[in-house]
């Protein structure tokens, strides 16, 4: 396939067809330059079956801009557009709307406002603010779900892998399983989200980050069918990378043939002065293989080394494989915190697909119309209340709590005002007999999430490196609560409305319900 197609389905049409159908019927009507505001959100939390996510990591947006600021509608695409037809033959879009797009095809009119990456965000809260003409911010839906989406489904991931190894190095090892070309903005996410280093040799070093990997099984099948032996194999790999040594040892057998070579080949590396880095573990019981592997290290003197555990880790799987150490270590003359602290976790396909939640329930709703010189807000109506987003123009604050705790995500109108001296009231999105006053002393600190990230089309925010926002991911995690951080049943974080927001939602709901139904 030539490098023109490529372009063409990676640019502008990387959209789904009904954004482009109803462009045009909103050009057809005179609607398209209207300006409007979508909401794009979250409903809930991952679920994975056995374990659910009390919070999700906020990621994607700078490859989403990177590609939003490129993308516009040049003749190739407008001329498959002209050569498409409906059932009975005819063009499905006129010459005059794609003239329009030929014009005005970009997305420079469109403004943005987003919580920046890395943040802690939480369901039923707009991640990302689209402003402009109704044409263009209907057909930039499908993208941007496309790239915010993912990124944050796995940065996700990437966080509670974080948790379960208490602090322990993680690395991503996903590409091989990945889904196409997604791999990279799944190694990115993993990045956000606190994976230490990737696999993934070409996003590695655009993001600054020196790609980690060891060698495979087939490596020592090779020598062995050669001839050459287990110990031939780890030999020759040591005597190519002796300051970079770290050795699969499970092909044949890991306590009687792979530790016991391993230890052979990193003596001889020492008597040479170098440094061996340590052994990797793919298969087997990890917890105690890990323990006995570290009691053979440790009495060959190579108490620093590290070992890296690998195959469908996810954090379950890292919950478990520490609480069984903790519990049998210690049998075995095995000091528990010292084996958990040197244990390393590469973690491929439950990450960069983040099983058992294949995909984050994002969507982007209409919430606000421009008329008349002011803001009119829209409203969609469903059957189940809690799927009833939130209307009109709004603002996002975090509400810290006197232990400095983030205790609640507030939606205020755009131009509401929290008064800190007086109580606030903080009113559950759908459920009117739910809602909790704070005083004032039980605030430590109000904080509003949201930054302008383009106006009219130009970037006015200042995209922040790949350390600043891992390290805000670490802050933010930090300043939930205990139980939101759980892996298990998570406590739910509280997401609230202002009175006034409240207010005018409950009057959209009964002024649509009085209009429409009959």
């Amino acid at each position: 396939m030539s490098l023109t197609y490529h372009s063409a389905m990676r640019g502008i049409l990387f959209t789904d067809q009904y954004q482009l159908t109803m462009a045009q019927l909103y050009f057809r009507l005179g609607l398209h330059e209207l300006e409007v505001q979508f909401d794009h959100f979250y409903r809930r939390n991952p679920d994975y079956d056995q374990h659910q996510a009390g919070y999700c990591i906020n990621a994607g947006l700078e490859w989403f801009l990177d590609w939003m600021l490129k993308a516009h509608f040049r003749e190739q695409e407008l001329e498959y557009l002209r050569n498409h037809r409906n059932n009975l033959g005819n063009r499905i879009f006129a010459d005059d709307f794609l003239d329009y797009l030929r014009k005005h095809g970009d997305f420079s009119a469109l403004s943005i406002h987003a919580i920046p990456e890395g943040r802690v965000v939480h369901p039923n809260t707009p991640l990302t603010v689209v402003r402009g003409p109704m044409a263009m911010a209907q057909i930039i839906e499908t993208p941007l779900l496309n790239k915010l989406n993912y990124q944050t489904l796995v940065a996700t991931k990437a966080s509670r892998l974080v948790e379960a190894s208490r602090g322990g190095v993680i690395l991503e090892f996903g590409l091989r399983r990945a889904q196409g070309e997604g791999a990279n903005d799944g190694t990115r996410a993993a990045l956000i989200g606190g994976a230490h280093f990737s696999s993934n040799v070409g996003v590695s070093h655009v993001l600054g980050l020196p790609p980690k990997g060891t060698h495979a099984h087939s490596m020592v099948q090779l020598m062995m069918a050669l001839g050459e032996g287990e110990l031939g194999a780890f030999r020759a790999y040591a005597e190519l990378y002796p300051d970079d040594c770290l050795l699969l040892v499970d092909t044949v057998d890991t306590l009687h043939s792979g530790v016991p070579n391993a230890i052979k080949v990193f003596e001889e590396l020492r008597r040479k002065g170098h440094r061996p880095l340590g052994i990797r573990l793919d298969s087997g019981d990890q917890a105690y293989l890990s323990i006995q592997a570290a009691k053979m290290l440790d009495a060959a003197g190579f108490e620093d080394t590290v070992i890296v555990l690998s195959s469908d880790l996810d954090e379950l799987v890292i919950w478990q494989i520490i609480t069984q150490i903790q519990h049998e270590a210690p049998r075995y003359g095995v000091d528990a915190d010292r084996l958990i602290k040197r244990l390393v976790y590469g973690v491929g396909t439950r990450l960069i697909t983040s099983w058992g939640e294949p995909a984050l329930g994002g969507v982007y709703k209409l919430v606000a119309v421009r008329r008349n010189g002011g803001w009119s807000s829209a409203i969609k109506i469903s059957e189940s209340p809690s799927k009833t987003p939130t209307p009109g123009v709004k603002r996002i604050w975090r509400i810290y709590d006197e232990r400095q705790k983030a205790t609640a995500d507030l939606l205020t109108l755009e131009d509401e005002q929290i008064d800190p001296t007086a109580p606030l009231v903080l009113r559950h999105p759908s459920d009117h007999t739910k809602f909790r006053t704070l005083q004032p002393e039980q605030i430590s600190r109000i904080e509003p999430l949201h930054v302008e990230v383009l106006r009219q089309g130009k970037l006015v925010y200042e995209l922040p490196p790949l350390e600043a926002i891992r390290r805000r991911r670490a802050e933010d995690v930090e300043a939930l609560d205990p139980g939101v951080r759980r892996l298990v049943n998570p406590h739910i974080y509280h997401v609230s409305l202002s009175q006034k927001l409240w207010d005018l939602k409950q009057a959209l709901i009964e002024e649509a319900l009085r209009e429409n139904i009959h």
